[in-house]
Formats: structure tokens, C-alpha cells, sequence
């Protein structure tokens, strides 16, 4: 009989030392277990407070001046925060602005020209779509090959994987921190060494990674990070991304998209660009002040509780998941790591009945989300989701894939 027969949830949640943050969240209506926040995390309830307050202070009441008082350090100061608070990053490297997908192109973009005469770019087969379309592109527009690197169906990229796949030829590499459908979590330290040893350069999307795991950017030698906001930092539907670039490299990025806030002298409107000093270089138009504020307050919860606990119960409640999935759907396949040092805070259980599950779950207010062919992906938050939830969660998985 396996473990999760005698484990309890209640006495877990009893025994959670983050339990009592479970009930800073929005409760959500008719949800009876959300098991997404790996795609969209849950708001907080202070967000709307906070909006209420940048609507009706800071922009009713003090109106232009709010960028002179307020707005015009903002990313950066946000930025610093995700970095002291997720990333393992000195303040001056962590800006936040764009979308993902805005920033990975500017990142891969400037790595590229940071690395002339090179031929190639190294991206996962399987990495998520926006990364393969963007890296698709910037080679096409460059005349470079794409080099796609195939990893196991509930892995990602090993040090290993990345020794077979760069070379002197490679002028960047982009993987993920935490693979978005297996959850499999990098050693980010290790490929990032292999990707450097021939002199090239490596970004990593850490999209679910950010929140969910403590991250060491720095102390890992990393290059350059970019990540979401809008899963386990609950920034909302749309909340900008944010872009890490490691101090020594900011002097020699060139902003594919230059703009005039990310120039030296913004106000002084001269008739040339001349890019600002440091990570500043990275924005473009005007930062996405009201889309800021519920990341802010999320980035105060986490700050709260610490990333290494967040971590710890990251891993009970995957371990938890894992257990009962086990036990009450033997004929489905758990495709994501079993260790627990190489899995993030999601899962993925392939199962052929999964795309009519998710539908029917969904419709009892139970809500995983699904990927294409046969993936019902279990979404762990560990500040808004109790093992009750869990419990619940997968035993109604049970039902819907039976």
C-alpha cells in the first residue's frame, strides 16, 4: 500500500508552517481545487487595496508627477526585489518590463550580436513555443542554424545534453530553468558552465521557475534570466516580465528595441540614442506602472515567508500529488521527475482519457490545465494551495480520467 494511504491532509496542512498564508488569496468563487497556478497564480487580497491606491493617490492625486515622485525607478526598483527575494541577484541587475516574450527577443537578440562570426543557437525541441518561435526567427533573420536539442519526455536539459549540443560555433543557448510541461528543474549551475566553456552565452527562461525554487543567478555564474510574472509571482493576467543580465555583460547589450526611457538622458530628447548605464538599457517605451502593482504585493508575501520554505512545500505538496496519483491512477504515467532536488512545483500526468478530464474537471471546479498530446498538468502554488486541495484535486482526476 503506498505512502499517501496513511498520510492525512488535514494533518498536513496542521502541520504546514505556510498554512496560514493560504488565506491571503482571493478565495475564488466555486473553485474546489486550483491546480493552475503554475499558468496563472491566484490574486492576493490586498491587490485590489493596492490598485485602488496608485488609482485614487498616486495617479488622482498627484498626476504627471507621479513619474518624478514615483514611476520612473520603478522597474528597477522591482527589479532589485524579485532579485534579493527569488533570484540570488546583487541590486543593478534584475529590471522589470515587456512582456516574456518582448524580452526574449531583446535577450537573444543582443546575445547573438555579442557573439559575431558565430553560426548557431541551441534551444530544446520541446521548449515552450514562444522561446522555439522567437529563436526560429532572430536565426532566419541572421542567417544562423537553429540547433534543437531532444531531452526525455519528463526531463530537460542536463549538462550532459548541453556537451553534445554546443560548440565553438554557438553564439547563445536557450533553455528553462523548470521545463514548462514536465517540470524537470535544471542544474542551471552545471549547463550554464558547458554553455561557457566554448564561449557562448546562456539565457534562461525561468518562467516556472521564479517563486517556485530558489534560484543563485549570481552565485551560478549565469548570463542572462528572464521570466513572467504572472505564476508564482501573481502578477495577473498580462503583468510584465522581468530580465536579469549579469553585471558583467550590461555595457555590452544593444537593445534591438531602443526606446527613449531606456536611453542616458530621456528627458533632455536629443536627437540620437545613447543608451543608459547598467540594466536601464533594457526598457524601451514607458514601464507598465498599474500592471506592477499586484506583482509588488506578492513579491511583499514572499519576501514574508522566504523562498527556501516556499520550497520546502513545494515539495511536500509534489510529493504528496505524486503519491496519490500513484495509488489512485495506476494506469496513468507521472511525466516529471521523481527526485525531488530535479522537480519544480508541477507535475504532469499523461493519461489517453487527459483532454476529456481536464474539460469535465473544469466544469466541476476543479481546474489543472491540459497539454497537447495526452498531459493533465498539476500546478502546485505553495503560498495558496493546501494538501486538502490536492486531495481533492486528484481524486476528482481520478473520477474524470476513469
Amino acid at each position: 500500500m503506498s505512502t499517501a494511504a496513511h498520510l492525512d491532509a488535514a494533518a498536513l496542512d496542521a502541520a504546514d508552517p505556510l498554512a496560514a498564508h493560504t488565506a491571503a488569496f482571493v478565495p475564488g468563487g466555486d473553485l474546489v481545487a486550483y491546480l493552475d497556478g503554475n499558468s496563472l497564480g491566484r490574486p492576493l487580497a490586498t491587490t485590489a487595496d493596492a490598485l485602488r491606491h496608485l488609482v485614487e493617490r498616486e495617479w488622482g492625486d498627484r498626476l504627471i508627477r507621479g513619474w518624478d515622485e514615483l514611476w520612473l525607478s520603478r522597474a528597477e526598483e522591482l527589479g532589485d526585489r524579485i532579485g534579493a527575494a527569488c533570484l540570488g541577484a546583487a541590486a543593478g541587475q534584475t529590471v522589470v518590463g515587456d512582456s516574456t516574450t518582448v524580452l526574449i527577443f531583446k535577450l537573444i537578440r543582443a546575445s547573438v550580436a555579442m557573439r559575431p562570426g558565430r553560426t548557431e543557437i541551441a534551444i530544446l525541441a520541446d521548449e515552450f513555443p514562444t522561446d522555439r518561435f522567437i529563436v526560429e526567427k532572430v536565426a532566419a533573420d541572421h542567417g544562423l542554424t537553429v540547433r534543437w536539442v531532444t531531452a526525455p519526455h519528463d526531463g530537460g536539459i542536463t549538462p550532459e545534453l548541453a556537451a553534445e549540443h554546443v560548440s565553438e560555433r554557438t553564439a547563445a543557448a536557450l533553455f528553462s530553468g523548470v521545463a514548462y510541461r514536465s517540470a524537470w528543474f535544471a542544474d542551471m549551475q552545471a549547463v550554464t558552465g558547458v554553455v561557457q566553456s566554448h564561449g557562448a552565452l546562456t539565457i534562461w527562461d525561468c518562467s516556472h521557475a521564479v517563486g517556485s525554487v530558489p534560484l543563485e543567478l549570481d552565485a551560478w555564474g549565469v548570463d542572462i534570466a528572464v521570466g513572467c510574472s504572472y505564476k508564482y509571482l501573481n502578477g495577473g493576467p498580462g503583468a510584465p516580465a522581468w530580465a536579469y543580465v549579469a553585471a558583467r555583460h550590461q555595457e555590452q547589450v544593444i537593445n534591438p528595441i531602443p526606446g527613449w526611457l531606456g536611453a542616458r538622458s530621456p528627458f533632455s530628447m536629443t536627437e540620437g540614442y545613447e543608451p543608459a548605464m547598467g540594466i536601464r538599457r533594457l526598457v524601451s517605451g514607458t514601464p507598465p506602472i498599474v500592471g506592477m502593482v499586484p506583482l509588488a504585493e506578492m513579491l511583499t508575501l514572499i519576501e514574508q515567508a522566504g523562498i527556501d520554505a516556499i520550497r520546502e512545500k513545494s515539495i511536500a505538496l509534489t510529493s504528496y500529488a505524486i503519491e496519490l496519483v500513484d495509488e489512485l491512477i495506476p494506469d496513468a504515467v507521472v511525466a516529471s521527475p521523481r527526485d525531488v532536488a530535479r522537480r519544480g512545483s508541477h507535475l504532469t500526468v499523461d493519461h489517453p482519457n487527459a483532454a476529456r478530464a481536464v474539460q469535465t474537471l473544469w466544469g466541476e471546479g476543479v481546474i489543472p490545465d491540459f497539454r497537447h498530446p495526452s498531459g493533465v498538468r498539476v500546478g502546485l502554488s505553495p503560498l495558496s494551495t493546501t494538501f486538502a486541495e490536492v486531495e481533492r484535486g486528484v481524486r476528482a482526476l481520478a473520477g474524470a480520467l476513469a
